[in-house]
């Protein structure tokens, strides 16, 4: 098997579940991680320097003369403390207790009629600058790269702007109002999609955590309802409009009651399958071939816990077990976290070099 393939051939060696040349493999880093990352291996390309595979990321520009939204309206009667900030959707994020944590502070946790919800301003990408997407794609696969973008959340965004425990009590007791407000977060998504299947993008990439460590978050009919009805029509849009184009999924927890029907809507790669929450050989043995694999590197066990020999055998594992036929991209099911040894990382990139060659 040819060992210098580009990313791009690779990738597409892997989707298409034949042997890879070398198996993909890449991490995420917390800010304070990363610094030390760099310090240690004296690489500020640390993606480069581990030989993880990179993927150009794709989207519209928001046009300079665009006006922002104005979300401080929504907090006008809040003592924000210094350091808080206001996302896109407009959720205010106040400066937690360690690390890049934060407590969320939602604009309509206090809303007293639907109508806010109808009225909340959202921005919408697909009337930003597309005019340089399809030149970016191009660009990306001449130079052998991946492409990505991400179309968002539709869960979390709607509960991150009503609030937690206000959305799931909508869903409960007033579901017009859940209806409303998952209805205005995904209403441009499906246009956005379109558009960047359309030019060509690689990994449409969306998710939303709908499971805890044990199980779902709430009923699979609730999930079916409110949320996969509406994801179908964006994936369906997806393969209507680029056949190659495949879509990423991702949700943290134990998915496992809703794995078929993800992979029936069309999701074409699922991540983050946490080991510590489900079965992945299970889910291997029943899904292998249909869908790809991205994650199943602990880290609430391996990762941070394990010795740099642990990390090396559950790598050498995974690939073993999931990897041969293609279909998988190994990953930590989550950004690496502080506590995790350096010589863990040097690990786990050593392994994924000499057991994912082919």
């Amino acid at each position: 098997m040819v060992s210098d393939l580009t990313d791009v051939e690779v990738y597409r060696q892997t989707m298409s579940f034949r042997r890879p040349g070398r198996v993909l493999f890449a991490a995420d880093f917390t800010p304070d991680l990363y610094q030390r990352l760099v310090a240690h291996t004296g690489a500020k390309d640390l993606l480069g320097h581990y030989g993880m595979w990179k993927r150009a990321w794709i989207g519209p520009r928001r046009p300079a003369e665009l006006p922002p939204i104005d979300y401080t309206v929504y907090f006008k009667d809040d003592a924000l403390p210094p350091g808080t900030t206001i996302d896109g959707a407009g959720v205010a994020h106040i400066p937690g207790s360690m690390f890049h944590f934060t407590k969320m502070l939602s604009p309509l946790r206090n809303a007293t009629s639907i109508q806010q919800i109808h009225e909340y301003p959202l921005e919408n990408p697909t009337v930003w600058d597309w005019s340089r997407v399809k030149a970016d794609v191009d660009k990306a696969h001449a130079e052998g790269t991946v492409t990505a973008a991400f179309v968002g959340h539709m869960y979390e965004t709607a509960w991150q702007i009503r609030g937690y425990e206000e959305f799931l009590m909508d869903m409960l007791t007033q579901p017009e109002w859940a209806h409303a407000m998952l209805g205005r977060v995904i209403e441009h998504k499906t246009e956005h999609a379109r558009r960047l299947a359309e030019a060509g993008v690689d990994v449409i990439m969306c998710g939303d955590d709908v499971a805890n460590q044990r199980a779902l978050m709430f009923e699979p009919s609730m999930w079916r309802e409110f949320m996969l009805s509406r994801w179908r029509n964006v994936w369906a849009t997806i393969h209507q409009t680029n056949p190659d184009a495949r879509i990423w999924y991702h949700s943290d927890g134990n998915i496992t009651a809703i794995i078929g029907e993800l992979v029936e809507a069309g999701v074409n790669i699922l991540n983050p399958l946490q080991p510590e929450c489900l079965d992945v050989d299970a889910v291997y043995a029943e899904f292998g071939g249909r869908v790809a694999l991205d994650g199943v590197m602990g880290t609430q066990s391996t990762m941070p816990w394990g010795t740099p020999s642990d990390v090396k055998v559950r790598v050498k594992e995974v690939i073993e077990k999931y990897g041969r036929r293609g279909g998988l991209f190994v990953t930590p099911t989550h950004v690496l976290e502080p506590e995790v040894p350096l010589a863990n990382i040097d690990a786990f990139a050593e392994a994924c070099r000499e057991y994912g060659a082919s």
